[in-house]
């Protein structure tokens, strides 16, 4: 399957670190607010932006955030191919959730799978449990993607095509994936105004990581990349390249095509 992504250098210059960016459901690498996270990341490190699945111009349907986590592993593996020796994800919401379990399968752990690897997670705005229907967003979320109108909906309205088979079998939660994180450095942002998922979201992932997560509650945010600003995005750029040294940059390339 083939999945459009976008490389942007580290504008600040030569930078070892590459941070792989994973948006939410009905994104894509060309949305706005994608695009600004992007510029304020890329004054700290080399910056790969993709489609998941069903969105944009990237192939296949989007099984909303099962088998994302191989896209995400696409990605990792093409930034490192580009001569990054240190790469990173942010996600945010529904990729939020695919950088937790991406984490816990390829992480510093799993030497089966190096080219893959993450070197440090931050998770932004995303869900602890599946199926939760417990605010009005998601309870149209879910109409989005269950019923037949609804994904008629995601394809025409928000350009997302929607795979229309529930999951067998259901995917590692997001709680669950994370005690499989560490020893990966882990980062988990959240909203106080969240209108999609509720503050014990963050709070149980935290909770789910013994001491290892470090959790950042956001006073006055809202969801995910359309609510992260540039001082919060550059807060978690910080973070996310802390332990960066010097090393070569890789030439841009623009809309390249990767295999997931």
């Amino acid at each position: 399957m083939r999945l459009e992504a976008r490389y942007d250098p580290c504008t600040a210059g030569p930078a070892d670190t590459a941070v792989v960016v994973a948006h939410g459901f009905t994104g894509s690498v060309d949305r706005p607010a994608l695009r600004r996270a992007a510029a304020v990341l890329a004054r700290h490190a080399a910056v790969v932006t993709f489609s998941f699945r069903g969105h944009g111009r990237s192939g296949g349907r989007s099984t909303v955030g099962d088998r994302e986590v191989l896209d995400l592993a696409a990605a990792v593996a093409w930034a490192r191919e580009r001569g990054h020796a240190r790469v990173v994800t942010v996600g945010f919401s529904m990729g939020g959730s695919v950088v937790l379990r991406h984490a816990a399968l390829y992480g510093e752990g799993h030497e089966g799978r190096t080219e893959a690897r993450t070197d440090a997670v931050a998770a932004v705005s995303a869900p602890a449990r599946w199926y939760y229907r417990g605010t009005a967003p998601m309870r149209r979320v879910h109409w989005l993607i269950t019923r037949p109108a609804g994904r008629v909906v995601g394809r025409y309205g928000f350009g997302t095509r929607i795979h229309d088979r529930d999951w067998d079998p259901v995917p590692l939660s997001p709680v669950e994936a994370v005690p499989l994180i560490a020893p990966t450095p882990l980062l988990v942002v959240h909203g106080d105004r969240d209108p999609y998922f509720p503050v014990d979201h963050p709070r149980a992932l935290a909770a789910a990581s013994g001491g290892h997560a470090e959790l950042w509650l956001e006073p006055g945010m809202g969801h995910a990349e359309n609510a992260a600003g540039e001082e919060l995005l550059t807060r978690i750029a910080r973070w996310l390249t802390a332990p960066e040294g010097p090393g070569p940059s890789p030439a841009p390339r623009a809309w390249p095509i990767m295999e997931a």
